[in-house]
């Protein structure tokens, strides 16, 4: 199997049904979860004002989504479904596969996604589809609906929502990973 067009939309509709803001459905992913992380891709500001581009990272540090590749590996032992959905902002300023990637949109007002399905050893080709470089997927889960990954265009970071063992193997994967209360305002650069 590819990655292909989602024709079922309504596999989005329990993003919105649980009728938080959508600064949480975009960063955290809906309500509900057992608990909440951040895989931080860069640290966290240490002052008010802090900008990204004053973080300083070693030439080796992993791309952003080499970091969310590796959350999505561990968070594959945590679902018993093959079937996985996976979006990307329409607004990413990147050249969206339209072969995978292309209407009806999903999501709230003020984030609209293509969305694709596939499996997760479909996510391995990810890198080969964009043409000048790729997004992380702005929002993952699997069919069951047992996590959801969420990763926002102005967060430094990636919100995940999951049972608790599935967040205890991330804090333990060697990933930048932390607990995260999504109701809380999360660190942020400006």
């Amino acid at each position: 199997m590819t990655l292909r067009p989602c024709a079922d939309t309504s596999q989005a509709d329990w993003l919105l049904a649980s009728g938080v803001s959508w600064h949480q459905v975009v960063g955290f992913g809906p309500a509900g979860f057992e608990a909440y992380a951040r895989l931080r891709f860069i640290p966290d500001p240490v002052r008010p004002g802090q900008h990204e581009g004053d973080v300083e990272v070693p030439d080796d540090h992993p791309s952003d989504w080499s970091q969310a590749l590796s959350a999505l590996d561990v968070l594959a032992r945590f679902t018993q479904s093959e079937r996985w959905f996976i979006c990307v902002w329409e607004g990413s300023g990147h050249d969206v596969p339209p072969a995978v990637f292309r209407e009806p949109l999903v999501g709230p007002p003020e984030r609209r996604y293509f969305m694709a399905e596939g499996t997760s050893d479909d996510l391995a080709q990810w890198e080969t589809m964009f043409e000048h470089g790729q997004p992380v997927p702005a929002l993952v889960w699997p069919a069951d609906r047992a996590w959801c990954f969420a990763s926002d265009v102005d967060a430094h970071w990636a919100g995940i929502g999951a049972s608790a063992a599935a967040v205890q193997a991330l804090m333990s994967s060697g990933l930048d990973v932390v607990p995260a209360d999504p109701e809380e305002p999360q660190p942020t650069y400006y």
